[in-house]
């Protein structure tokens, strides 16, 4: 079947045409006003999967200007950023108003290409974990949770506790890096058996905390994994099965990878929290954060989780332990990166204050912000040290008018 693409429906076309037909001209103006305001708000657009056309696009350099509020030319400045930044493979995407106005790729695809996202995986876990949490409250899954219940209540393999401070973890504080489980900056390495991941090998790295649960901030992909556990106890399913039934298939997500680990008698195999996903279906999930985590009339996300991602969700001061950055720019899977104030190297100069963003290692983002409503995702499948919040930055600042507020 041969697929038309409609040219874009302008007001100054409908002008013309109803100028024509005898309308008074002032009519015309408020009609052209009010299809501009309506166009720029974009509140009821959700795109359809990719198998079925995926996001729109805008086009041309006016297309880009007129339905999206974006400039062109610091776009073309983004581009030729995102090709010099590194010499990896990559997708990326920026998306505002819902309309692709960037699209750049090398080597990799944005639609198709579904290998490791690294720590932009954490953001995902959490807001599943939200999800789960969330109609447990409504009573349906078979174990009941909140953030402030102690997360090892729902993590059965790791009994008997290595540190008998696990038992005070919350399981907000795995997911805002407040935990004290095997921070990186231990060294301990964040692949294993889960008897390694659980604390029950021996190895102190695992095994006994880096500090009391919510008196510091220490990075930790082995919290998230522990997540994932607790995701599969309130639900009754595999993190991936209700990832994938909860989150991904409402947003008309196709193309997934997951990370799984193997475990002797009495663990046995589970998924982590580590995904893989292409750009475009990435930003399907900042999309939906953006829109309060309502897709097509639907809530898929719950609103409070979005509006608690906005915020630090503890109440540690000082630096994080391996980044060096602001711990107070942590919040629920999710960082603010207005927030950072250039230690470790990263700044959040020219970000606005509600921006949401997780990097992950490899050049990997997943950013969203609500007073731009504006996504953006890049995706490599690789590890290696990047300027994320440059990529956000810039994608800010390409917004028309943002430089002169």
């Amino acid at each position: 079947m041969t697929r038309h693409r409609r040219r874009p429906f302008t007001p100054a076309k409908w002008g013309s045409r109803l100028c024509g037909a005898g309308i008074p001209v002032l009519a015309v103006l408020s009609f052209s006003a009010w299809l501009g305001i309506s166009r720029a708000s974009a509140a009821g657009y959700f795109p359809p999967p990719e198998s079925l056309g995926g996001w729109r696009s805008a086009r041309t350099p006016a297309e880009v200007r007129k339905v999206a509020g974006m400039d062109p030319a610091r776009l073309e400045e983004l581009r030729a950023w995102l090709l010099a930044s590194d010499d990896r493979g990559f997708a990326a995407v920026v998306i505002r108003r819902g309309w692709v106005v960037l699209e750049v790729e090398r080597g990799n695809s944005s639609r198709t290409d579904a290998r490791r996202l690294a720590s932009v995986s954490k953001a995902v876990c959490a807001t599943v974990l939200a999800i789960a949490s969330d109609r447990s409250r409504r009573g349906l899954t078979p174990r009941r949770m909140d953030f402030e219940d102690p997360a090892f209540d729902f993590i059965p393999w790791a009994q008997p506790l290595s540190d008998p401070r696990k038992a005070r973890i919350t399981v907000r504080q795995l997911l805002n890096h407040t935990s004290g489980i095997s921070p990186e900056a231990t060294g301990s390495r964040n692949e294993g058996a889960w008897e390694y991941l659980l604390g029950r090998t021996g190895d102190p790295r695992t095994a006994l905390l880096a500090f009391d649960p919510g008196t510091g901030c220490g990075y930790s992909s082995h919290a998230l994994y522990h997540a994932a556990l607790v995701c599969e106890t309130v639900t009754g399913m595999p993190y991936d099965r209700f990832a994938i039934d909860a989150l991904f298939r409402p947003l008309g997500i196709e193309r997934w990878t997951f990370h799984f680990f193997d475990g002797g008698p009495g663990i046995g195999r589970h998924p982590s929290h580590g995904i893989g996903m292409p750009a475009r279906d990435l930003a399907r999930i900042g999309y939906c954060l953006l829109r309060g985590g309502r897709w097509a009339g639907r809530e898929v996300v719950p609103g409070w989780f979005v509006e608690e991602t906005s915020r630090a969700t503890h109440d540690v001061r000082g630096l994080e332990m391996r980044f060096h950055m602001n711990a107070r720019a942590f919040t629920d899977g999710w960082e603010l990166p207005a927030r950072l104030t250039g230690e470790g190297g990263r700044s959040g100069e020219g970000i606005p204050a509600d921006a949401r963003s997780k990097p992950g290692s490899g050049g990997q983002i997943l950013a969203f912000v609500p007073s731009l409503d504006l996504v953006v995702a890049r995706q490599t499948g690789g590890s290696g040290d990047w300027q994320y919040e440059e990529f956000l930055r810039r994608a800010c600042a390409a917004v028309v008018g943002v430089r002169d507020r």
